[in-house]
């Protein structure tokens, strides 16, 4: 799956011949074990000691742009691991980043819940390989590398901006979270977790940056999407209201009305006899 400067290879191996990777590049790489024990083998990463450690899983590895990176190994049950290209030059991280000058160092199979709960996420993306989920895909890809940044010391995620505002990379998170489950519900707690701050604290940086609390908003981005299905004639309005998550057309027309001012059916009608232009 290929994102805005980023990229996501899912690997499954079953050979119990020996296999090599390397790697040396422009870009981060973020490698994840979600299985695998090996037989036997040795991985090598710049700046690190070799490591012939044999349970892989759940392990991560990191290795910023510019380092090598090789392992070999014979597998003794099969290994599931997740290749994450990040492109340093494509990435918004300035927002997050105490000291620019920083140096991300290089880490073998280390372990981190934070991180590894961002990757599992992103390897669900990848498994499903929904373009409709790109969004998100970019979001987690943004928020791994403020973890990531975090790990190293270069950053600080416990707390929004000063002004009192959600930082640029939760506001991208949180809104094509939001985007992606316009049917469900969404509790502000949930979305707090997502982007690492208290409940409080989130719901009133939440307010600062979008201008509204969090379920307004929820309700505001189905409304909009409520008005492209209507307008593309497809779907009628009971569907388009089941299909956003209203259990019942009377929610659904009663928080239509409420944010465009009519109803979804005159909505509709209105869309429907607009002159043709000349």
């Amino acid at each position: 799956m290929t994102g805005r400067g980023t990229r996501a290879e899912l690997v499954q191996s079953t050979s119990r011949n020996r296999i090599e990777f390397r790697y040396r590049g422009t870009s981060h790489l973020v490698l994840a074990y979600e299985q695998g024990v090996r037989h036997k083998g040795e991985t090598f990463v710049d700046g690190t000691s070799p490591s012939t450690l044999r349970d892989l899983t759940r392990r991560l590895t990191f290795l910023p742009a510019g380092h090598a990176y090789f392992e070999w190994h014979q597998l003794q049950t099969p290994a599931r691991l997740l290749f994450i290209y990040l492109d340093p030059a494509d990435l918004d991280v300035q927002s997050a980043v105490t000291s620019p000058n920083c140096p991300l160092n290089p880490r073998l199979f280390f372990e981190d819940a934070s991180l590894w709960s961002t990757v599992d996420k992103l390897k669900g993306l990848v498994a499903s390989a929904g373009r409709e989920s790109l969004p998100y895909f970019d979001a987690l890809c943004a928020v791994l590398v403020h973890e990531l940044l975090q790990l190293s010391g270069c950053a600080d995620l416990s707390r929004p901006l000063a002004r009192g505002g959600l930082a640029a990379w939760q506001r991208r998170l949180v809104a094509s979270y939001i985007e992606d489950h316009l049917a469900e519900h969404i509790s502000p707690a949930a979305l707090a977790r997502l982007v690492r701050l208290s409940p409080y604290h989130f719901s009133r940086a939440f307010k600062q940056s979008f201008g509204m609390p969090p379920h307004r908003y929820h309700t505001h981005r189905r409304i909009e999407r409520a008005k492209i299905l209507l307008e593309r004639h497809i779907l009628s309005v009971t569907d388009i209201g089941l299909s956003l998550g209203f259990n019942e057309a009377s929610s659904f027309t009663t928080a239509f009305r409420k944010i465009a001012g009519l109803t979804p059916s005159r909505y509709h009608r209105s869309i429907t006899h607009l002159p043709a232009p000349i």
